[in-house]
């Protein structure tokens, strides 16, 4: 039950990390400039894409568990009885949130490609 809770979970933790880092930096950096509006403006301007970027990550959430079923992650045969026990809740739910932690730190991978830029500007 945990394993077939966090395998779908990490990927989409991936997914929705990956690609607000990388979309959300360039929305703040273009949109920023052309505006001109300062690091705190585009902080906030920045969350509010996040919810965003969000809510289409959040669509690919079927695909992953798709791609999960494919890759042979069955779901467990489990009684009703069995599937109502605390035990089992409390299993798909820890393999939720540790899924999608270890998606979301997986998922900051964009983060290595942005350090020299920085370094870069700060020169400037």
């Amino acid at each position: 039950v945990f394993f077939h809770n966090a395998l779908p979970f990490v990927g989409f933790g991936f997914l929705d990390n990956a690609i607000m880092i990388a979309a959300g930096t360039q929305i703040e950096l273009s949109i920023g400039v052309v505006l001109g509006i300062s690091t705190m403006a585009g902080k906030h301007y920045q969350i509010q894409n996040r919810f965003f970027l969000f809510s289409c990550c959040s669509s690919l959430a079927g695909y992953v568990e798709a791609l999960a079923s494919r890759l042979g992650l069955s779901i467990p045969d489990l009684t009703p009885k069995q599937a109502d026990m605390w035990q089992t809740r409390l299993s798909a739910h820890l393999g939720k949130a540790i899924g999608v932690t270890i998606g979301c730190i997986l998922g900051m991978f964009p983060l290595l490609f942005f350090g020299e830029e920085e370094e870069k500007l700060e020169e400037k």
